[in-house]
């Protein structure tokens, strides 16, 4: 009788530790029915993740939702539901000691994270409800990790071969690419293997020639387009 009274006293002890310790999640909903910007109040210190859309419009992390200190905001008709609180909390700024590292740009202005990019950088988890694209709002050079226009992320460390190029892995990269002023803009990447377009995200079409390609500099978007690019998939 004792031992099976302190068996569950044990489990009991155990479910509540568990309990105690596990993130707290927040399901909600948000609407943009009007076709206008409208914000959810939401805590999204610890993260925020889209886990099913309800609307025609698309709903795209940071094109048409996204989330900051005053919670989650949709746009131009996104309705979706999201999780708050799946995220690992955590500030701004270098996380030194360990191959993961968080950078941002809360004032919307440049800022270096210092590490070795020798190895490679990969995007982990976007934080920001700015964008976080490739060589625009964030990337990396010998100074270390770099961030802009209010993105804000997680960045994995030594993910590509060491060398002194900083650049992506070659083979089975993935690239999101943007043109969203309208204008030529370059992404780093390694591209001598090649470069296929995976999924366009933008309105504006990426044709081939016209709108995106790619050359020795890196890969390069126009009038508007935004896509995903695979690198290493050619011959």
């Amino acid at each position: 009788m004792f031992r099976k009274y302190f068996v569950l006293l044990a489990l009991s002890f155990v479910y509540l530790i568990t309990a105690t310790s596990a993130p707290a999640q927040t399901s909600i909903t948000c609407s943009s029915n009007d076709g206008r910007r409208n914000y959810c109040a939401a805590d999204t210190r610890g993260g925020v993740q889209m886990v099913r859309q309800r609307s025609g419009s698309a709903c795209t992390q940071g094109s048409t939702w996204g989330y900051d200190q005053r919670g989650i905001w949709v746009d131009r008709g996104c309705r979706a539901d999201f999780v708050v609180g799946r995220g690992r909390p955590g500030g701004g700024g270098y996380r030194p000691g360990g191959s993961t590292i968080t950078c941002s740009s809360d004032d919307g202005r440049r800022h270096y994270c210092d590490t070795d990019t020798r190895g490679g950088v990969a995007l982990a988890n976007q934080r920001s409800g700015s964008p976080c694209t490739q060589g625009y709002s964030w990337g990396y050079d010998r100074q270390g990790i770099w961030v802009d226009r209010g993105c804000r992320a997680d960045f994995v460390v030594g993910r590509g071969r060491p060398g002194g190029d900083y650049r992506p892995p070659v083979n089975g990269g993935t690239i999101t690419c943007s043109s969203d002023d309208g204008k030529r803009h370059y992404c780093t990447a390694d591209t001598r293997r090649g470069v296929t377009l995976l999924n366009q995200r933008s309105g504006s079409p990426c044709r081939q020639g016209s709108t995106w390609g790619y050359d020795q500099r890196g890969i390069w978007v126009d009038r508007g387009c935004r896509a995903d690019f695979s690198l290493g998939r050619g011959r």
